[in-house]
């Protein structure tokens, strides 16, 4: 499965990919914002991640910028998990690529792809010393449930604080009606 947005290409990975990967993700301020990556990131680590499968209804995406110069190069990765029983949406961007609108961007064409998969609620979260997160998480349309969550990260080696984020998707759209990407307030 291959999105493309307005700036981006989103596509899985490959084994072949590691290398990038690593290149890209070797970085404690990025490591550090995500629960599920370990710091120091490996090579293992890297090899492990750019061969997992895809889940049918949980898809995850290297984003590259697309360049008819020069191969496109992995500059972050946007995707679905499954977060006790729930549809979670995350993402990270290598630093240099940070304040651009990449995330907001990659994490639009994932909720797009999320409706169409079924998904009606995803859930997202970031750690409290990472505000800029929450930044774009609002919007793209999550809100704070107001409830605050202790994740483990990986990288920090401890339970950090979340701030949690909650959207409910409108159903999936079809071509003969008007499309809206999410529900309503009544």
């Amino acid at each position: 499965m291959f999105i493309r947005s307005e700036r981006l290409f989103l596509r899985p990975g490959w084994p072949e990919d590691w290398q990038e990967l690593l290149e890209r993700i070797d970085d404690e301020a990025v490591a550090k914002n995500l629960a599920k990556v370990p710091w120091p990131y490996t090579e293992g680590d890297a090899r492990w991640f750019a061969g997992q499968p895809q889940h049918p209804r949980m898809p995850h995406f290297f984003v590259t910028l697309p360049s008819s110069q020069e191969p496109a190069r992995i500059i972050g990765c946007v995707g679905l998990a499954e977060d006790e029983g729930e549809a979670e949406l995350g993402y990270w961007f290598a630093r240099e690529h940070w304040g651009r609108g990449y995330a907001s961007e990659a994490a639009r064409a994932v909720i797009s792809l999320a409706r169409t998969l079924g998904h009606s609620v995803l859930r997202a979260g970031h750690f409290v010393d990472n505000p800029a997160s929450g930044r774009v998480l609002r919007k793209v349309g999550f809100r704070p449930t107001g409830e605050m969550r202790k994740r483990f990260s990986l990288a920090r080696g401890r339970e950090v604080d979340s701030v949690e984020h909650r959207l409910e998707l409108a159903d999936p759209c079809n071509c003969d009606g008007p499309d809206r990407m999410f529900k309503r307030a009544a």
